[in-house]
């Protein structure tokens, strides 16, 4: 048997302290005691008895570099951001952590690229006060959910550009009105691109083949649209125009689908025609060529009394016109995608994936044409199949070399489109598509040359398909006016609206 000691009263107290300190001691003294003995590194890294002040000291500290590294260099605008294009500056906003302002600082001012001491954009060089302006500046700057900018008119963009109004939305972006208060508040159109990377690159992309088309083009005669500046503007890439009217779509839409008038058609055509040219012969190729994507110089217009169609009908006063939207632009050495051009307005080789070059801007050049003429497009569909079969009705069969490369075999049979005549689609096609001479509306010999040059652009054999520089020697426009033959005819618009 164990014997119970009698202890003090003072020792007793003693002892109870001390059996206090051992049923709690301190974490550090018990970090300190686990080191004590003899355990493996790796298990002491795993113990469940390591320090809990000592972890969260160490990952509040680790967070805090974290934090602040990712603070250290950011672009301008506040917001996540591509570092593809030159126009990006730098915030000097302090960092999280405080002891690090020093290194945080001298990082950065440092610049984006190593092989420039000062960082530079387009339009200008910015200073270390204007970086800084720029950054209290975007806490005011506003983005909607999809990444646009929100923009009201009477504000300023970079203390340049005053807002005066809309011009159109779409998938890139937006397109506003400004004063361009550096050149005596002329008018241009500022395309401001969605705060989205994709959307940022394709806009950079776009940017270096305006710069070659204006390298190239220093006189501004090829019927492309003029790049004036390019800047960043708080993620936002800004490209200002000059300002055109409105597209060939929209003014066809407002004149309710009626045909353009031959001799406009055979002016645009022309214009249209030149543009191409000068771009194929840069190694470049549109890819996307749609009556949205070609601009009236001026786009107002007399009203006259249409005695056929017993209606009023818009006439614009002068047919010149602008090629735009480079984004889908490709230079002959570049990577070329499966898919290209819209829709409608896809060649045969394009939908049977065997590859495009420049020929692909000559189909849809012909469509587009045809579109002018008629007032309605060619091939209306949204589905691969029912476009062949289309293009078949109209222009005769597939050529057989063309459907035995193609991988699109799933839409053949024995080298017939696989195809039923009695479903929906079928009927249709039946009775919406015909030969292409039968959408003729005239019997005189300019409405029989113009359907020449299309079925030559229409040809569904790339190679054998008309060349741009065959296309302007064609008989169609040899009527054409001295004055219509210039080329970079220039309206100047109305600067007083």
């Amino acid at each position: 048997m164990h014997r119970r000691r009698n202890w003090s009263a003072k020792e007793e107290d003693i002892v109870q302290t001390w059996k206090r300190r051992r049923r709690s001691p301190s974490r550090d003294r018990e970090g300190r005691r686990l080191r004590t003995h003899r355990i493996s590194p790796r298990a002491h890294r795993i113990s469940p008895y390591r320090s809990r002040s000592r972890s969260w000291k160490r990952d509040t500290f680790l967070g805090r570099r974290r934090r602040t590294r990712c603070s250290e260099v950011r672009f301008s605008q506040g917001h996540s951001s591509s570092s593809h294009s030159q126009s990006y500056s730098y915030s000097t906003r302090s960092p999280a952590c405080p002891h690090s302002r020093e290194r945080t600082k001298a990082k950065a001012e440092k610049p984006l690229h190593k092989s420039s001491h000062k960082h530079r954009t387009r339009s200008g060089s910015y200073s270390s006060s204007k970086s800084q302006r720029s950054t209290k500046d975007s806490q005011n700057v506003e983005n909607d959910k999809e990444g646009h900018l929100v923009c009201r008119t009477g504000e300023r963009i970079q203390e340049r550009y005053e807002i005066v109004g809309d011009l159109g939305i779409g998938t890139f972006g937006k397109v506003v009105e400004c004063l361009d208060l550096a050149r005596g508040n002329s008018r241009v159109a500022l395309k401001i691109i969605r705060n989205v990377t994709k959307y940022r690159e394709a806009a950079q992309l776009e940017i270096n083949v305006l710069e070659k088309i204006k390298e190239q083009d220093q006189d501004n005669k090829n019927m492309c649209v003029l790049m004036r500046d390019w800047f960043d503007f708080h993620g936002h890439v800004c490209i200002a125009f000059e300002l055109l009217g409105k597209s060939t779509f929209e003014f066809q839409k407002e004149n309710n689908f009626l045909p353009y008038p031959l001799t406009h058609i055979r002016h645009m055509a022309f214009q249209l025609c030149h543009a191409l040219k000068f771009l194929h012969e840069n190694q470049l190729t549109h890819t996307d060529l749609k009556p949205e994507n070609i601009l009236f110089v001026n786009s107002e217009y007399d009203v006259c009394y249409n005695e056929s169609k017993k209606c009023e009908e818009k006439h614009v006063k002068n047919s010149s016109i602008r090629l735009v939207d480079f984004g889908s632009a490709t230079f002959d050495h570049e990577y070329h995608t499966t898919i290209v051009a819209t829709r409608h307005y896809r060649p045969p080789e394009v939908i049977l994936e065997l590859g495009w070059s420049q020929p692909c801007d000559v189909w849809s050049l012909g469509c587009i044409l045809f579109e002018y003429y008629t007032g309605f497009t060619l091939f209306q569909t949204h589905d691969n199949r029912e476009h062949l079969v289309m293009i078949e009705r109209i222009l005769g069969p597939l050529p057989r070399r063309m459907v035995y490369k193609t991988r699109k075999q799933k839409y053949f049979h024995n080298g017939s489109l696989i195809w039923d005549e009695n479903s929906s689609d079928g009927r249709y096609v039946s009775k919406n598509c015909h030969q292409l001479m039968s959408y003729k509306s005239g019997d005189s010999p300019e409405h029989t040359q113009l359907f020449d040059l299309l079925s030559r652009m229409l040809e569904c054999r790339p190679a054998l398909r008309i060349t741009l520089k065959e296309a302007l020697e064609h008989a169609f426009f040899s009527s054409l006016k001295p004055e219509e033959k210039a080329l970079g005819n220039r309206i100047e618009r109305d600067l007083s609206r």
